[in-house]
């Protein structure tokens, strides 16, 4: 925004100088607003419009929100659980994904829908849900048997521009 501002200025400033046929000023005007316009092309080439860092997710016929995540770069499928402070991956997952599970240490208690039990901690380098992605985002993996549900809590939500839901859509921004 502030390159656009310095552009609109510096082309007042040419149109000025331009009426008054000083030479010398008329090309370094003409220099300077070349510049400022590449400058603000790029600018603007970086920052994809925020309609593609949005993805809309409609509710299933349950009344969850689920989502086709990619963590990384292995595709899984994914709940949306506000109610889970961490994103939560399965052993299954964790291990279909290439963890290295015998190197975790499960000293964190949790509550599951199976009743309380420990996970471990670790951190993904990346999810990506459609066009939103995160990195170096916290999580925990679950021993095996204790859920076949991998949830998409709010260490991943609470890094997003903004989510809502609307009707039976949720919506999910990333930041810029």
């Amino acid at each position: 925004m502030n390159r656009l501002l310095i552009f609109i200025t510096i082309l007042l400033i040419g149109t000025g100088t331009l009426m008054y046929g000083d030479a010398d000023r008329i090309a370094y005007v003409q220099k300077a607003v070349a510049a400022t316009a590449t400058d603000v092309t790029s600018a603007l080439r970086i920052h994809p419009p925020s309609s593609l860092r949005a993805v809309d997710i409609p509710r299933k016929n349950g009344g969850e929100f689920a989502v086709r995540a990619r963590i990384n770069n292995f595709a899984a499928p994914m709940v949306v659980d506000t109610g889970a402070t961490s994103v939560v991956l399965s052993y299954e997952t964790a291990k279909a994904m290439g963890l290295p599970l015998e190197l975790l240490d499960y000293d964190v208690e949790l509550e599951t829908a199976k009743g309380r039990t420990r996970a471990a901690r670790l951190t993904l380098d990346r999810i990506a849900v459609g066009t939103v992605v995160e990195r170096s985002v916290p999580a925990l993996v679950v021993p095996r048997g204790h859920s076949k549900t991998n949830l998409l809590g709010m260490s991943f939500l609470d890094r997003l521009e903004s989510w809502e839901v609307r009707a039976d859509r949720l919506t999910i921004r990333g930041y810029p």
